[in-house]
């Protein structure tokens, strides 16, 4: 495992995945968000509160909206064959609970047994839904916001692949 700072810890073949999850989409990127771990089948991501205060001191709506379907493309770089296979989502809803006034983060995971589920579907049909519940937590470990959404597990085609990759 390679430990980059005090509580971030990403193992070295995920390294890469983090790389590219933070940096291949320009508004992600703009956030600041941070990927704090990432280990087979989990992933702990933080969105910052510095740079993503709205007009009322708390946390943008829209930066706790992205942290959640952001969950969906880190989860699979940990879970399924990133060469064979790709994420996109199909719907998301979040839930306020309260005002976001320091850094959030969230944590996702799937099971070993949930994942080949997953993995086999799309590998025989082409494609695989699947369905996550997430908690968006402040620093005090209270739930900020809660998501649920829905994405999907595609195969890449022939000749297919991720765009700047």
């Amino acid at each position: 495992m390679r430990v980059l700072k005090e509580d971030v810890m990403i193992e070295e073949k995920y390294q890469i995945v983090a790389d590219f999850a933070v940096s291949a989409v320009e508004g992600i990127k703009r956030t600041g968000m941070k990927v704090l771990a990432l280990q087979d089948r989990y992933a702990k991501i933080m969105m910052p509160f510095e740079g993503n205060i709205n007009h009322i001191g708390t946390m943008y709506a829209g930066s706790l909206f992205i942290l959640g379907e952001f969950s969906g493309g880190i989860l699979h770089g940990v879970s399924f064959d990133y060469n064979k296979f790709f994420p996109i989502v199909r719907e998301v809803t979040i839930r306020f609970l309260k005002a976001a006034k320091t850094n959030v983060t969230l944590e996702v995971s799937l099971s070993r047994e949930t994942a080949a589920q997953i993995q086999d579907t799309a590998e025989r049909e082409g494609k695989c839904d699947f369905e996550l519940r997430l908690d968006l937590k402040d620093a005090d470990d209270q739930t900020v916001a809660e998501v649920q959404g829905i994405w999907q597990l595609r195969k890449f085609r022939a000749g297919q692949s991720i765009a700047g990759t």
